[in-house]
């Protein structure tokens, strides 16, 4: 509903809850258990695109959930936008109160609409009041675009995304289960705009990100390699992976279970959850005249029996 004033624009900036209907003046909705897998189909239920439309809020445009606020001429918002427009009914400007529409908090309560992931899989009909739960924590959801180097909007399935990093990014890719890698900076002091290195790995039918960078810890920079899985964390925990840094006879060894994609990759990096490598150190397996940040990195992935 667009009510065509600069008002009400500035006020929807929540993300859509609720999808449209598919050009469809009505869709058929199916009662199942809360696993998707177990459905079991019972009589049909229509439910409208027009009692869709009431339970869209006039302000956001997300979907509406109790308490659900109206004027005293019947119009309806979400308790979320009651104290943004300041207690006046923004379609008849009347004073809200503090009146709850119970009638249409029960309409809501009675329906059940398919998962928005439906298009990548997810077959669950949820009821009203617990499909955002659902949808919050659906394995169906796709995934955030795992490049670290900018600010990348892109979601996707895995397939979509390793294209995406492939052509979009230019990250390289590799197959293979064991890896050697060279980091070389000039300045190994710099921080701020260190490059962030990305790399995939191809093994076992899935994929890996390899990531290494400097950020700052305390006072002084340290460096932080570490793996990432492209798939859920229940799947992550299906593999381990080692990885080797030194020099001048000395080594540091890390091991560990790679991070599913759904942390995000500043999570893992603030979390010390990888090798991390002390400035003075790395600058001493980088051999010279400790000036120039020289590191060879090792590592191997394996899937655990």
């Amino acid at each position: 509903m667009a009510s065509g004033s600069p008002y009400f624009d500035d006020l929807r900036s929540k993300p859509e809850v609720i999808d449209p209907p598919q050009n469809e003046d009505m869709m058929d909705i199916r009662e199942t258990v809360d696993h998707p897998i177990q459905n079991e189909l019972k009589p049909n239920v229509a439910v409208s695109s027009s009692v869709r439309e009431l339970l869209e809020c006039p302000v956001c445009l997300n979907a509406m959930y109790p308490p659900i606020h109206q004027c005293s001429n019947g119009h309806t918002l979400c308790s979320g936008c009651k104290p943004r427009v300041h207690n006046r009914c923004p379609t008849c400007r009347h004073e809200l109160g503090n009146i709850r529409c119970l009638a249409l908090e029960k309409v809501a309560a009675s329906l059940e609409l398919p998962c928005k992931y439906h298009t990548y899989g997810c077959i669950g009909i949820y009821p009203y009041y617990s499909k955002v739960k659902h949808e919050s924590q659906c394995v169906y959801r796709p995934y955030s675009c795992p490049y670290a180097g900018s600010e990348c909007s892109v979601v996707g399935d895995i397939p979509y995304l390793v294209a995406h990093l492939k052509d979009d990014h230019k990250v390289d890719m590799h197959s293979g289960s064991t890896f050697n890698h060279r980091y070389v900076k000039s300045n190994p002091q710099e921080v701020e705009n260190a490059t962030w290195m990305l790399t995939v790995f191809s093994c076992f039918g899935q994929y890996f990100c390899l990531h290494f960078e400097a950020f700052q810890l305390g006072m002084a920079p340290v460096y932080i390699a570490f793996l990432r899985f492209m798939g859920d964390d229940n799947d992550a925990k299906n593999y381990s992976y080692s990885l080797e840094v030194g020099g001048n006879g000395r080594k540091m060894v890390w091991q560990g279970v790679p991070r599913s994609i759904r942390d995000s990759h500043r999570k893992v990096r603030d979390s010390f959850d990888g090798l991390i490598i002390q400035r003075n150190m790395a600058l001493f397996f980088s051999g010279g005249d400790r000036k120039e940040l020289k590191l060879r990195v090792t590592g191997r992935i394996w899937k655990e029996q």
